[in-house]
């Protein structure tokens, strides 16, 4: 994956972590009674409300928000593709655990349900892909092309 398009998926990342954070930090009742709008109530449906956790949720993706954003203004590939292990990780777990307990849902929120923590997932695999190699160059071979070149 080049740079321009690694920059554009941490991007949407950040997006979306961003909608999630600052709501259920700063909001975590609302968070709990009304996510993730239109009429549903997904967490609501899976257990009570607990404050602390929903507000370490919101922090959580506060913290992935900063590391994004990082990322894509030092264009950093490394840094990049750690937050997208971690996302992918966490997303994996995420929609393991979500796609156990889809019972309560209606069946419209069954399906958003996968498709939102599904593109969650995505995007960690997508940050985590190696950069392009042909188009890289290191100093060691910059270096060895010029010992190679006689001295003129």
């Amino acid at each position: 994956m080049n740079n321009s398009y690694r920059r554009i998926v941490t991007g949407i990342a950040a997006a979306f972590g961003s909608y999630l954070g600052i709501w259920a930090y700063f909001f975590p009742r609302n968070f709990y009674d009304n996510f993730p709008g239109l009429g549903s109530a997904w967490v609501a449906a899976d257990g009570p409300f607990n404050e602390h956790l929903i507000r370490d949720f919101g922090g959580l993706y506060l913290g992935i928000v900063a590391a994004c954003v990082w990322a894509i203004f030092r264009s950093d590939l490394i840094v990049t593709r750690i937050i997208g292990l971690a996302l992918a990780i966490f997303g994996a777990l995420h929609l393991v655990y979500h796609s156990q307990h889809l019972g309560e849902y209606a069946p419209i929120d069954v399906v958003g349900n996968i498709l939102t923590l599904g593109t969650s997932l995505l995007l960690g695999i997508l940050m985590f892909l190696p950069g392009r190699k042909t188009r890289e160059v290191s100093h060691a071979n910059l270096e060895d092309q010029n010992e190679s070149e006689p001295a003129r």
